[in-house]
């Protein structure tokens, strides 16, 4: 739980794969952000399905953020190595649409970091991806008002501080299944809002 953004698309054919990485380690540095470079050219005949098991691109991480996966599989789709490694192999054709969703949860980074990511991804989007698309449940994305954001960031503390808080002070009974223990402090948090 937390304010997140998620992410998919692919990579432009016609963009260099390692020039964005050039790019993006230059702004981690900027930033002393921690990165990490997997492959940095795509092979010969790249973009074609199916796709092997290498990643292409870079990871990187700000402070306090979950890591921020600009990485693509052979056929060019944005993916992760951890999305490699879980879904790869999998016969389950819900599963593999989970191969090419990304996630980053930006919560505990702040405002501002969030910020930076957002106009780094619409920048790189812009220069090197196709096929782009991205949901910020801080609406900066959408609508680039800081206020906006702030509201958003604002809510999902209140959220986090009052289920902390309910788990905190309700403990779970000995005779309660966590269905139970989850019902009985969901009615807390209800009545709390009321007062």
């Amino acid at each position: 739980m937390g304010l997140s953004i998620h992410y998919s698309g692919s990579f432009n054919p016609n963009a260099s794969l390692q020039a964005m990485i050039e790019e993006v380690e230059d702004i981690a540095k900027i930033y002393q952000w921690s990165y990490y470079v997997f492959e940095r050219n795509f092979p010969k005949k790249s973009f074609d399905n199916p796709y092997n098991d290498e990643i292409y691109g870079i990871d990187v991480t700000p402070p306090g953020c979950e890591t921020i996966s600009l990485c693509f599989l052979s056929n060019g789709k944005m993916s992760s190595i951890v999305n490699l490694k879980f879904y790869c192999d999998s016969k389950n054709k819900e599963e593999q649409r989970y191969l090419y969703m990304l996630s980053t949860k930006t919560q505990y980074a702040g405002i501002e970091v969030h910020k930076i990511v957002i106009h780094l991804l619409k920048y790189l989007s812009g220069k090197y991806f196709s096929e782009f698309k991205l949901i910020d449940e801080g609406k900066y994305w959408e609508t680039g008002d800081e206020k906006v954001l702030e509201k958003n960031f604002q809510r999902y503390n209140e959220l986090l501080d009052t289920v902390g808080n309910a788990l905190k002070n309700f403990p779970i009974n000995a005779e309660e299944t966590f269905e139970m223990y989850f019902e009985r402090i969901l009615k807390q948090i209800k009545l709390k809002k009321k007062k």
